[in-house]
């Protein structure tokens, strides 16, 4: 399905019936990296999965920034009367998942963030070289997004103000203590370090998620 969101088109799918629970993706991705996700969580939920602009069939924008695409859920929010969904967002999708709680607390019930970061400066040296890397080489526009945004102040998550589970894998690209920085600055957070995961080994092809995340999200 397609919906017009200013002068934004955004692509998404609706599947499912309960509490409703809008899915981000990550960068260089679309909605279909939840497939599996999808078809365990829309047994119990009302499922919105995205794709953000310039991704999968999304509308490409002129410039990428993660401020506007958090624009976009909440507007997607308001456009479809969803009712204090749920946010579940993956690397960047949880970076703009952080973002509407700052935002718009108001709308939402709560956030699962997996993989997500504050800065730049909050991924591995190694991984981040390897994305200079990726951006040379192409010069995609949504790669190079990741070498200069965000810029979150940890002072900013004081303002998010309903539930939050931080999520990374123990092996993530994201620094541990980037993580945990998350987590300590919202006033009711939970961590949790996923033993043996990498940045993306529970979120492609399975549905692992959402036997840690079923509880908190209700």
């Amino acid at each position: 399905m397609y919906i017009q969101l200013n002068s934004q088109v955004i692509c998404y799918e609706k599947t499912g019936q309960g509490k409703p629970v809008i899915l981000i993706h990550g960068n260089n991705e679309d909605h279909h990296i939840f497939d599996t996700l999808v078809e365990t969580m829309s047994k119990y939920h009302t499922v919105y999965a995205m794709d953000s602009r310039g991704h999968g069939e999304s509308a490409t924008p002129k410039e990428y920034h993660y401020d506007d695409m958090a624009n976009d859920v909440i507007n997607l929010i308001k456009a479809l009367d969803i009712e204090k969904p749920a946010l579940v967002g993956y690397s960047d999708g949880g970076i703009i998942a952080l973002l509407v709680a700052i935002k718009a607390s108001r709308l939402i019930s709560s956030i699962v963030c997996c993989g997500a970061n504050l800065s730049p400066a909050g991924i591995h040296h190694r991984d981040l070289r390897e994305i200079k890397r990726e951006y040379r080489k192409t010069n995609d526009p949504i790669t190079g997004m990741m070498l200069v945004e965000p810029d979150i102040e940890p002072s900013d998550l004081e303002r998010i103000s309903v539930p939050a589970l931080i999520v990374a894998g123990e092996h993530d690209c994201i620094k541990e203590k980037e993580t945990k920085k998350i987590a300590n600055n919202i006033n009711n957070s939970k961590i949790l370090i996923l033993s043996g995961e990498t940045h993306s080994s529970y979120i492609e092809g399975t549905d692992v998620l959402y036997r840690y995340i079923s509880n908190f999200l209700g």
